[in-house]
């Protein structure tokens, strides 16, 4: 669920209406961690582990990292959450499909953007409880 390089990170899965913030997670192994992933943002030390399918919307146009540490925008504010090239181990693995058919690693994301998650995917819902039969009606 979450990608393999935020197994040494306190997780949850993501729920229907989560704020969630982009974030850098520490690496209790290393200085400078590549890892960027999701965050609640009253929890910044717990990943938020999104399933694919997951539709994300962010406050603002998603930014990635531009030139002299820069950030640029991408013209989008809407995300689904994918797993991109899963045959390949120690890879990073989570992506954003935008609505124009391009794919974000997660990886690239700037810090510090704010997204609320509005679906998961049908599989994850919660099962509806089955409603009561209807009685016939006795004349």
């Amino acid at each position: 669920m979450c990608d393999y390089s935020l197994e040494h990170v306190a997780s949850r899965p993501a729920k229907v209406g989560d704020r969630l913030t982009t974030t850098r997670f520490k690496n209790p192994y290393t200085m400078f961690s590549p890892t960027v992933g999701f965050c609640a943002v009253d929890e910044p030390d717990t990943a938020v582990c999104l399933l694919p399918g997951t539709e994300i919307a962010f406050d603002q146009e998603i930014e990635i990292p531009g030139a002299f540490w820069m950030r640029r925008r991408i013209g989008a504010k809407l995300g689904r959450f994918r797993r991109v090239q899963e045959d390949r181990p120690y890879t990073h693995h989570d992506a954003l499909e935008l609505p124009d058919g391009r794919t974000l690693m997660l990886t690239t994301l700037c810090e510090g953007q704010r997204a609320v998650v509005l679906q998961l995917p049908v599989a994850a819902q919660e099962p509806r409880p089955a409603t009561e039969p209807r009685k016939a009606a006795v004349p």
